[in-house]
């Protein structure tokens, strides 16, 4: 009887954890997609240099996003965290106090990207064919920053109760919008980067306003009735606590990654066109494997919360096991496929062939990506998130010093090769936090502090 009960409750972890991935997956799937649509059209319509300019802007927005998304990576752990413990006044305090100070916060930052818009493409040489439309459509996109902080914070709430299918309805709804008035602004009005920018705000200010409304209409406890005019301190300390290492650590990888561009641009027009496409696919592939970990973050956090902790090791195997599977499913896909991807952008023969060989060689190493992924995600479900923060830094690093080190060995494929490093060097500082955790057991507490030394 008593494995019987254990199978049940290892089918129940295995159910609960898909179901809440699945939206998670389809949401970053509509993202990738209507991005596409979104650059097809203005490439179609309004030409290459209008195009290149939206590109041009990539890297500054990509600061904003990744400051919001990884500040409420952390948040949703939290939001998770008083779930489990059944805390519901204190998840409607931390909502009202993050949406009310995430909309000043980047309110102003919005507004120094704004005035500063001309100046920091001049600094990123900005050509002068795109400069100014560039400049016209990130002053645009920024208004709607704001408003995409409102949403996340939202969004990480409703993560952390659980329910990932809103935030998956309300990027289903903006994506529709976004691509019809595309259609609108720049194919019927030719407008040009200033209808794609307008039509992305509103797209944004829509799913932002669909998601405060659901949440209100859903739950008691997320209807903010009232901005309070002060707000418990101490709740506002541990979501800075959980919010901000993951929001350092990811601003970090930005400007990273500009690193890691500016070395990929060392190898020519063809390695670049390959390989950046090649993530353009990448990034689709391996978000099975990183709304997974999430999952596993956010029910670890759950359970934690609730003081059910003896059930986490068993959420932990069977996550793991459902990792591997998983990555074991993609690398066989994109070894198969991979090529083909590749030569669907259109690409000529010498960058499919170099897209290819990226992708039959960064494949082998999904299962090491997939199970460090799983080990992360534990260690972020306990609050673990300024050593996971670290450990990704450190990962960056390792990256950076494997391309500079042996770009000569491996050539164009050093790509590939210091990947898989960070990635291995990034399971080697899990698997080793973990094993600590294990014999010293967890000086963690649910809002990211450290328990009194007893």
């Amino acid at each position: 009887m008593h494995s019987k009960t254990s199978k049940e409750k290892s089918e129940n972890i295995a159910l609960m954890l898909l179901r809440f991935c699945a939206p998670l997956i389809f949401s970053g799937i509509l993202q990738q997609l209507y991005s596409w649509a979104d650059a097809f059209i203005v490439g179609n319509v309004a030409g290459e240099d209008a195009l290149a300019a939206i590109g041009a802007t990539y890297a500054v927005i990509n600061l904003y996003l990744m400051a919001i998304t990884g500040f409420t990576l952390g948040l949703s752990i939290l939001f998770a965290h008083k779930f489990g413990s059944k805390k519901e006044t204190e998840i409607t305090e931390l909502l009202s106090s993050f949406s009310f100070l995430f909309s000043i916060i980047f309110t102003l930052l919005a507004g120094v990207g704004i005035l500063l818009s001309g100046p920091l493409l001049t600094a990123m040489n900005t050509t002068e064919e795109t400069i100014d439309m560039a400049k016209k459509y990130l002053q645009v996109i920024l208004f709607g920053v704001p408003f995409l902080a409102v949403y996340n914070v939202y969004a990480a709430a409703l993560r952390g109760v659980g329910n990932s299918k809103a935030p998956f309805l309300s990027v289903l709804c903006s994506s529709v919008i976004n691509v019809l008035l595309d259609l609108l602004f720049v194919a019927l009005f030719h407008w040009s980067v200033f209808g794609a920018a307008l039509a992305t705000v509103i797209s944004q200010i829509i799913m932002t306003l669909y998601l405060i409304l659901y949440s209100r209409k859903k739950y008691d406890y997320m209807h903010i009735k009232k901005v309070r005019a002060s707000y418990d301190r101490s709740l506002q300390k541990q979501g800075f606590r959980l919010g901000t290492p993951p929001m350092v650590q990811s601003c970090i990888t930005a400007v990273g990654n500009l690193t890691l561009q500016n070395f990929m641009n060392g190898f020519g027009t063809l390695t670049v066109a390959a390989i950046t496409t090649a993530y353009r696919v990448d990034s689709i592939i391996l978000l099975p494997i990183i709304n997974l970990g999430s999952g596993i973050s956010t029910i670890v956090a759950q359970h934690y919360g609730a003081g059910k902790k003896k059930q986490i090791p068993r959420i932990v195997v069977i996550g793991t096991a459902i990792m591997t599977a998983v990555s074991v499913l993609l690398t066989l896909l994109v070894i198969k496929t991979g090529t083909f991807l590749i030569a669907m952008f259109g690409l000529g023969p010498e960058s499919t062939a170099i897209g290819g060989e990226f992708f039959s060689r960064i494949a082998v190493f999904y299962l090491l990506f997939g199970i460090a992924t799983a080990i992360r995600g534990y260690l972020e479900g306990l609050g673990d998130v300024l050593y996971s923060s670290i450990a990704g830094v450190i990962s960056l690093l390792s990256r950076i010093l494997f391309s500079y080190s042996f770009a000569a060995a491996c050539e164009n494929m050093i790509i590939v090769y210091a990947e898989a490093g960070s990635w291995g060097v990034l399971l080697l500082l899990y698997l080793v936090r973990m094993v600590w955790k294990g014999r010293h057991g967890d000086s963690t507490k649910a809002d990211g502090s450290k328990l009194p030394a007893t």
